[in-house]
């Protein structure tokens, strides 16, 4: 099985984007490799009075447009080169969103689920603490990625209060409504995703009505973006999760299958699917719609040619390796880029971000408005630069996004007098 380091693949993106805008090698170098990376050993007590060590990182890519934001993972396989990947994309991402933010991301290698609450609390605390004087509220941002969530989010929060002995709720976004969050922050990265998947249906056929769909990865982004596609009118007719997926030709019902999962713990026992599949064969299927909401490099060069959906709209990060979207383009398939589809998180977070320093301004309604609005702007903004200002048989949206994102950076860079 071909390997896929999401940092390399990360690099070849930047590289494609260079070349079609047209700048020099030291644009590349610059941002090729983070402004800074810091490692932590993170040493916790676990409940039977052992000390077990753990490995985190906090990458810092770039500052041009604005303080680093991005989350923290806790994931068995993260690593350094992923964390830089992560932060490089959220780079992008924010870029491209128009908002005032650079790059970052964090991760822990440790599988959540294996530590007690008290243990997974001790560690986030211990690993916020480490990285403390590296964040701030116009410094750097956290914010939820896998596996971590709101309550995760608390305990950073309060660690870094009492290590800078002073209540800064905008230290971190993602947090519950009780410490200055917002209940729209839940479902806004698939939300959003549905959004973009959307407004790109409409281009495509004119609307959602009667599209099938099939989503890998049953988390909080797969399920919203199911959730909200099915309101609209397309047909989810696949999920999956960790152990695997269900087929319903007709159609599930998402709130249903997320009852199942959260009472069972998989999507797999939902009584009324016709067939269980694989994760891998879910990819495959003959659908109009396709969202890859769980882990990077799950569509690669020995799957894209098998790939049969007309749309692919990216929930997770970097499902999609370069190697397999050369493929995809070839096809005709459209990718909404993660760094769109997936953004409306960062969105969401930064209008908690602006709501904390406001002193909790916005309404929740206004909230969800303004993420609607931005996804869809910035949707069109990409298809449109797309279809007007690239040679479409040639390249794809993600170019567009890339092209539009990098420029961004670039000019930033250049106003602060960096090149």
């Amino acid at each position: 099985m071909v390997t896929h380091d999401p940092y390399e693949e990360a690099k070849k993106q930047l590289r494609q984007a260079i070349e079609l805008l047209g700048l020099g090698e030291e644009v590349y170098e610059i941002l090729a490799y983070p402004e800074r990376l810091l490692q932590v050993r993170i040493p916790v007590k676990m409940d039977d009075g052992s000390v077990k060590v753990f490995i985190g990182w906090r990458s810092q890519h770039n500052s041009a447009l604005g303080p680093y934001k991005g989350g923290v993972r806790y994931h068995p396989n993260t690593d350094a080169h992923e964390v830089i990947a992560l932060s490089m994309w959220m780079t992008w991402k924010n870029s491209l969103a128009g908002l005032p933010y650079g790059g970052g991301k964090g991760g822990i290698r440790v599988d959540p689920h294996k530590l007690s609450k008290n243990e997974l609390m001790r560690l986030s605390k211990a690993y916020f603490e480490a990285i403390s004087d590296l964040v701030g509220v116009d410094q750097d941002i956290p914010a939820p990625d896998v596996y971590t969530d709101p309550q995760v989010m608390s305990w950073f929060f309060d660690a870094y209060a009492k290590v800078k002995r002073g209540q800064y709720f905008g230290v971190v976004t993602g947090k519950p409504l009780d410490l200055g969050g917002m209940q729209t922050r839940i479902i806004a990265t698939g939300f959003g995703t549905a959004v973009a998947a959307r407004e790109a249906a409409k281009k495509l056929w004119g609307g959602l009505e009667g599209k099938t769909v099939a989503v890998q990865g049953y988390g909080n982004a797969g399920y919203y973006a199911a959730k909200y596609l099915a309101e609209w009118g397309a047909k989810v007719i696949a999920v999956s999760d960790s152990r695997g997926g269900i087929i319903v030709p007709d159609g599930l019902d998402p709130d249903e299958v997320k009852k199942v999962k959260n009472e069972t713990g998989s999507v797999i026992n939902y009584a009324k699917a016709t067939k269980k599949i694989t994760n891998e064969e879910l990819l495959e299927l003959d659908v109009d719609i396709l969202v890859p909401a769980a882990i990077e490099n799950v569509i690669t060069e020995a799957n894209a040619d098998k790939i049969k959906a007309k749309l692919i709209a990216e929930a997770a990060n970097g499902p999609t390796t370069p190697d397999a979207e050369v493929i995809l383009t070839q096809k005709g398939i459209i990718v909404v880029p993660d760094i769109l589809a997936n953004a409306g998180g960062v969105i969401m977070s930064h209008i908690e971000w602006v709501n904390n320093r406001m002193g909790g301004w916005i309404t929740e309604e206004e909230a969800k408005a303004r993420l609607e609005q931005k996804m869809a702007n910035n949707f069109l903004r990409v298809w449109d630069y797309w279809q007007n200002k690239l040679d479409t048989s040639k390249y794809n949206m993600r170019a567009a996004a890339y092209a539009i994102a990098v420029d961004r950076v670039v000019r930033a860079m250049k106003l602060r007098g960096w090149i």
